[in-house]
């Protein structure tokens, strides 16, 4: 039976996963801003025990690869890309977007995810009501993502951490809004997208998706 074993750190928390078929056999979530990399072993240590499963056992590793934090994204894809490595597993690629959508699930009105990028615009990304994504994700102010909600749209779902700050600032223009989620992503959610890629024979690199440059550079 496939087992696999995701991630997350990269939106304020820290969290691991290990799932088969049958669903999820172990999991672990605490929230933090600062930390990730002392508390991610050890969580990961956890939970493989808990699941009664060794590194070894394991048929794959996903992560978040981001938006997010960059210090986090760092950790978690160091972390997976290390136990990945050691017990030559493939690896599935899965961004914070697409795992809060995931935990949202499909409704029927398109759907918004938002994440603080911790600036002036925010992380988004359009899903269809069926969970499909429309376009790419950006980092983008207010307006912009909200001009990019899908055509005709009468109502729209709105999730992710960031997901009253946008609704309470975008001028509606009489379309219904609904916030379904106010967490950012989490393991077992990046967990239940990267199986159903696993199962579909989609692995790939776990490449960081930043979107935008650092906020500290370094000297000239």
């Amino acid at each position: 039976m496939t087992r696999l074993l995701a991630l997350d750190c990269a939106a304020g928390a820290c969290s691991a996963a290990v799932v088969d078929a049958a669903g999820v056999l172990a999991a672990a979530r605490r929230v933090m801003e600062r930390g990730q990399a002392e508390a991610l072993m050890p969580l990961i240590a956890a939970v493989l025990a808990d699941a009664g499963v060794a590194a070894r056992d394991l048929d794959a590793v996903a992560a978040t690869v981001g938006p997010g934090s960059f210090t986090g994204v760092r950790i978690g894809l160091a972390a997976a890309r290390g136990i990945a490595l050691a017990a030559g597993l493939p690896t599935v690629p899965v961004t914070t977007l697409e795992a809060v959508a995931e935990a949202v699930g499909p409704g029927p009105e398109p759907l918004l995810i938002v994440l603080d990028a911790k600036r002036n615009d925010f992380y988004g990304q359009w899903f269809g009501s069926d969970g499909a994504a429309l376009g790419a994700p950006r980092a983008i102010g207010v307006e912009s993502l909200w001009s990019d909600r899908p055509a005709g749209s009468t109502g729209v779902r709105i999730a992710g951490d960031a997901a009253a700050a946008v609704s309470d600032a975008v001028a509606s223009g009489g379309v219904s809004i609904r916030r379904v989620g106010s967490v950012g992503p989490d393991a077992q959610a990046v967990a239940a997208v990267a199986y159903r890629r696993l199962a579909a024979g989609t692995t790939g690199p776990l490449t960081p998706l930043y979107l935008r440059a650092p906020d500290v550079t370094p000297p000239r």
